[in-house]
């Protein structure tokens, strides 16, 4: 005899989740995890600060740019809260106004954690790269690294590891340099 057929997760599910909680949904599953700890939001907190002033503001470099915190992005049937992401503005000259966008960024990054590497991986990435966004960053404040992909029709290319102190001036936001160790607690 067949299994029944498993209900895919709604919106209103994720709705119904305790706000202590991040909740997504990712292949028709609800996945949940708890806020990030602080060596997650440091190192969160902190690249976003690196890239604001002169992506998002136009402060000391090109401009151009929306950097936002934990977006909830609506693509397809996965609705999904990356710990960073980015739009250029020539694709997204305003910001939406629902609490959530339906576009893809073109850059997003993911804050691993013991919890969340695997999902962040296997499943987030190929739906990033299905959707079009062009550049993912992986970041890993246990190992103290940062890992570029670029989206090459459709499959992640790893384009460089970085570690520790190392000077990060990577696409998309190359066009500024930032010591790596900003990222960590130490």
């Amino acid at each position: 005899m067949a299994e029944p057929a498993k209900r895919q997760a709604t919106y209103e599910d994720l709705l119904r989740v305790p706000r202590h909680l991040v909740a997504e949904i990712l292949n028709g599953r609800l996945v949940t995890h708890p806020r990030p700890a602080p060596r997650h939001l440091r190192a969160s907190s902190s690249l976003g600060g690196a890239l604001d002033g002169p992506f998002d503001k136009g402060r000391g470099g090109p401009g151009g740019w929306w950097i936002l915190d934990e977006p909830e992005l609506h693509l397809s049937s996965h609705v999904l809260v990356p710990d960073i992401a980015g739009w250029r503005r020539e694709r997204m000259s305003s910001l939406p106004e629902t609490a959530w966008f339906d576009l893809a960024p073109d850059w997003v990054c993911e804050v691993l954690s013991p919890g969340t590497a695997s999902g962040d991986r296997a499943e987030k990435m190929p739906v990033y790269a299905e959707h079009g966004v062009s550049h993912v960053w992986l970041i890993d404040p246990l190992l103290r690294t940062l890992e570029a992909f670029e989206n090459i029709e459709g499959k992640w290319l790893l384009l460089v590891t970085l570690k520790d102190e190392d000077l990060v001036s990577l696409p998309p936001f190359d066009a500024v340099s930032f010591d790596l160790a900003l990222l960590w607690a130490d």
